[in-house]
């Protein structure tokens, strides 16, 4: 049965929904016991080191492999069949079919989404003019730059107007340019209620766009929150601070576990559970200060605090 949009929930409710997802070949766990609610309308990061089985998980979700236990489903139903039309995939292996032209791309792969011929055209005109590649369209595919390849693929992930897009590392390999360009264009795709699944090694870009995100690690999911429910639960706090006299920080300032110059000022990382406020006194000991600022934790700090305590649980 197809998934009309009168089907779909409301903006902010849970359209995709992983269940006890599990998956192992042979002695490996790729993804262990994975449980997510991704919401409507939102950009949500699935983000982890190589091999944590974020690809294992997608694939899972696109049913290119069946996990040996689990649920996954879209709007309450469970993922077959046309359902999957209604799924925009980008993935990080890129393909396309390299003789044709960029239009009768773009058309055809609309057609295998059950767009008619005639729409599916009107669409691929549409999205050529919007990635700047309408003086393109009777081009061959293998005649285009790597980057001109990528924008093609990333609107053919989007031709059919899917509920679900779900993208692995789409800025890859662009210039600051075509991702930014990229960008504004997930934005204002999740503003009309798409839903976006982004996958990226990135963690910069995630932290721009994604309104939610989920960090796994050895197939477990360790971090699943959105982006302000995530930084509140996590104490690491980092701090920029500089001196008078340009100084270092000292060695021994209590509670620091990385300190980094930035730009005229130092970037120190403090350990989980520390209070940035408890620093002050031993900063100012150690000159007077000309600046200082509590941030909170980005989404790098996050990453690597909780592989940090998740690979300690498991070794306790």
């Amino acid at each position: 049965m197809n998934l009309a949009d009168k089907d779909l929930p409301p903006l902010g409710e849970t359209l995709l929904s992983l269940r006890h997802v599990s998956k192992t070949y042979g002695d490996k766990h790729a993804a262990r016991d994975v449980n997510l609610s991704i919401p409507r309308g939102s950009i949500y990061g699935f983000l982890g080191p190589n091999g944590a089985g974020k690809t294992t998980t997608i694939r899972s979700i696109m049913r290119i492999i069946l996990p040996d236990t689990g649920e996954i489903t879209m709007a309450g139903r469970a993922l077959q069949g046309d359902l999957l039309d209604r799924i925009g995939y980008l993935p990080e292996e890129r393909g396309l079919y390299r003789k044709m032209k960029c239009r009768d791309q773009l058309a055809y792969l609309a057609e295998l989404k059950s767009v008619p011929r005639g729409e599916a055209l009107t669409r691929a005109d549409s999205w050529l003019d919007r990635m700047g590649l309408g003086d393109y369209r009777d081009k061959k595919v293998d005649s285009l730059s790597k980057g001109m390849q990528q924008k093609i693929q990333f609107a053919a992930t989007f031709i059919a107007e899917p509920v679900l897009v779900i993208l692995d590392e789409v800025f890859s390999g662009l210039d600051p340019l075509n991702i930014e360009l990229l960008r504004e264009m997930i934005l204002a795709q999740r503003d009309r209620g798409v839903t976006i699944l982004f996958s990226t090694h990135m963690l910069a870009e995630a932290e721009k766009i994604c309104d939610s995100i989920c960090l796994i690690e050895d197939g477990r999911v360790i971090v699943d929150g959105s982006m302000d429910q995530v930084r509140d639960e996590f104490a690491l706090h980092s701090i920029k601070v500089a001196w008078a006299d340009r100084s270092s920080p000292p060695d021994d300032l209590p509670g620091v576990i990385a300190r980094q110059p930035i730009e005229g000022v130092w970037r120190l990382t403090l350990a989980e559970g520390s209070d940035p406020a408890a620093l002050l006194s031993a900063l100012t000991a150690a000159g007077r200060l000309t600046f200082y600022s509590a941030n909170r934790p980005s989404l790098g700090e996050i990453f690597l605090a909780a592989v940090a305590r998740s690979r300690q649980e498991v070794s306790a």
